[in-house]
């Protein structure tokens, strides 16, 4: 079978096992377009379309975040500036859409459009010249609406730069810029980590000595002085690690 010929050959050359799997997705789409048009028999297209492709092997490469972290990452920024809103709107489409840093920026508001009740982003030219079409979810849509509301953006780039007035100005932003936003973003994030583990370690410190000069539970002695639905769970963490 042609299909079985092709995945010989491209077994036997340098290509990579995602090209290779690139390539026999296209042949399995003419297939199935020659099948629809009567120019291939229905059962020949299926044994084409049965073609596995290869196995991909090894790890990936770089840091990848958990869905909690993509969640902490783009509701870090202050949604009530106008630089909040801009990256809010920008992370959440570089992690919901997938977009490249350099498709971000180029990012026009004649790209957004609605097919089918749908938001998407049409005719997006990417790496290579490879032009797709990518969904766009309604959680971003209305991030992005906020931040195109607030700047009064009604042509051109979608993405501009925000001065030390709180202020749109520009036709665009470059795609350095995006990587301080996100640079900053992490670094903040982080400090705030590091702050609340060294809290977390002061506390179980602390809570021997409060034992012994006050003589009560330290949870019920939390409770007492106003400890709420937030603070307590840690508070019980604290005194479980400090009692071990």
């Amino acid at each position: 079978m042609a299909s079985d010929a092709f995945l010989s050959w491209a077994n036997r050359t340098v290509l990579r096992p995602g090209t290779i799997n690139l390539r026999l997705g296209a042949v399995r789409r003419l297939a199935y377009e020659a099948s629809d048009c009567g120019l291939l028999s229905a059962d020949l297209a299926a044994g084409i379309r049965r073609v596995k492709g290869v196995k991909k092997l090894g790890i990936r490469l770089g840091n990848w975040l958990t869905a909690e972290q993509a969640n902490a990452l783009w509701q870090a920024p202050d949604r009530q500036r106008l630089k909040g809103k801009r990256d809010r709107a920008l992370l959440a489409l570089l992690l919901a859409c997938g977009l490249r840093r350099h498709e971000a920026v180029a990012l026009t508001l004649d790209h957004l459009q609605q097919r089918e009740e749908h938001w998407a982003i049409v005719d997006l030219v990417g790496k290579g010249g490879h032009v797709r079409t990518v969904p766009v979810p309604d959680w971003v849509r209305s991030e992005l609406n906020d931040w195109v509301a607030a700047a009064a953006i009604d042509r051109g780039r979608l993405f501009r730069r925000v001065n030390k007035v709180g202020r749109a100005w520009g036709d665009g932003m470059t795609v350095k810029a995006v990587w301080h936003i996100c640079e900053g973003i992490r670094q903040k994030l982080q400090s705030v980590e590091v702050g609340a583990a060294r809290s977390a370690t002061d506390l179980c410190s602390a809570l021997p000595c409060i034992r012994r000069r006050v003589g009560a539970d330290p949870i019920s002695l939390g409770a007492r002085f106003g400890a709420d639905d937030r603070t307590l769970p840690c508070l019980q963490g604290a005194d479980s690690i400090s009692r071990q």
